[in-house]
């Protein structure tokens, strides 16, 4: 029985500084139902019952994905894309006259290039 007890107490330790490190590093602003603050204090105060809240009641949802580090942006690949207002042609006649202007220029920059040599 003692080693149950020992098992138990080791698990729990476990839980606990998991719980501890998790509140720690989540966003201040992803934290559910209590400030980062309380839920720290929640878990240091109360360890099983605090750290099991935590992990039904605090965590952020959707941790599942690893975190990015503090040097990685969060915007998605290419936000250009996602701008309201943005241009997108929604039939082909008004793509290849876009694409016409576009070569029309690219020449007119390469014969002002050839000018300046």
């Amino acid at each position: 029985m003692l080693y149950f007890g020992g098992l138990f107490g080791v698990l729990m330790l476990g839980l606990v500084i998991f719980a501890v490190v998790d509140v720690i590093t989540t966003d201040d602003g992803s934290v559910r139902n209590l400030p980062k603050l309380l839920w720290l204090l929640l878990v240091l105060l109360f360890p099983l019952v605090g750290s099991i809240a935590w992990f039904v009641a605090g965590r952020p949802v959707g941790t599942g994905r690893a975190r990015s580090s503090a040097f990685e942006r969060a915007a998605p690949s290419f936000p250009e894309y996602d701008r309201p207002g943005r241009f997108s042609a929604t039939d082909a006649a008004d793509d290849e006259e876009f694409l016409r202007r576009c070569r029309e220029r690219a020449e007119e920059q390469r014969r002002k290039g050839r000018e300046n040599q």
